[in-house]
């Protein structure tokens, strides 16, 4: 049996290579009893979460890492979201059948973007690049090898009750071992789905790289959380403005607002609308975005 909803670092000793093994249970589930997926839109639903888990942990933040697909095909749009503190929600839109079949297939023409918010008041980095690739795997290989950041591979799997993956990462510095990289993607391109969704991290790091001296680290756990709440519900009402949000009043008689990530309801009324704009409106968050 594997762990459940963990995340592992490991290292190839005496090389520089690094990598991280997610696997998600409870995680993955928690996410599907908020809306029903058709397998097609289930799986790249379920790769995206265990990518942006590993993506996550090769960075040090206190805000939120999300990965976003958008495209002209049956699916238009995939949403997934980790945070500094190891929680992970999502969800996809769809409008039409969606194939199985290659990532066009169910994209279109579309943009992958990867936005990092770091949290404390620092800037966002956004990073876009054209969807390409027969996988989301290979997707996101493209972004890094386009945005000229540190060399990593990505491997990932989901069904319809877990979702897995693994990164490999090259760190500066490989002249003790030049040949590491090569030797450990080329390694790491025979793990089979079924094994990164049924067996612990240790048994598949053990198939892969048995001839070397692999150094696995304690694993987190990780976690469905959605980020919503009241607060920054009513944050957001005020950024739309007291003028529609009266509208809204006199029209419905409420303000009703559903997360699209995990349905919380949030209900407004005439009280606590006048409540809402006796506070001062925030400053927007200064951001850069890298093309």
């Amino acid at each position: 049996m594997t762990e459940n909803d963990t995340l592992h670092r490991f290292l190839l000793e005496r090389t520089n290579v690094r990598g991280e093994w997610v696997h998600l249970d409870a995680t993955w589930q928690a996410l599907l009893e908020r809306a029903d997926y058709p397998p097609p839109v289930r799986r790249l639903l379920g790769e995206a979460l265990a990518a942006v888990a590993l993506l996550s942990a090769t960075i040090k933040f206190d805000g939120s890492l999300i990965l976003q697909v958008q495209g002209d095909g049956p699916l238009h749009l995939l949403v997934v979201q980790a945070t500094g503190r190891r929680t992970l929600r999502g969800l996809a839109r769809w409008n039409r059948e969606v194939p199985e079949g290659v990532l066009r297939d169910a994209f279109g023409d579309g943009r992958m973007v990867i936005t990092i918010d770091a949290g404390q008041g620092r800037e966002r980095y956004q990073g876009i690049v054209e969807l390409i690739g027969d996988n989301l795997a290979q997707a996101i290989d493209g972004y890094f090898s386009q945005s000229e950041q540190l060399p990593t591979r990505l491997w990932l799997a989901a069904d319809a009750e877990q979702a897995a993956g693994l990164l490999l990462q090259a760190m500066p510095g490989g002249d003790a071992d030049p040949d590491a990289w090569n030797r450990a993607v080329v390694l790491a391109d025979t793990v089979q789905a079924k094994e990164l969704l049924q067996l612990p991290a240790e048994t598949v790091l053990h198939r892969l790289y048995h001839e070397e001296d692999v150094r696995l680290l304690e694993g987190a756990p990780m976690s469905f959380r959605c980020g919503c709440s009241r607060e920054r519900v009513a944050e957001m009402l005020r950024s739309l403005g007291e003028d529609e949000v009266q509208q809204v009043l006199v029209q419905e008689g409420q303000v009703e607002v559903h997360c699209e990530f995990c349905n919380a309801r949030y209900v407004f009324d005439a009280v606590d609308a006048q409540q809402l704009f006796a506070a001062a409106p925030h400053a927007p968050t200064a951001r850069r975005t890298r093309h």
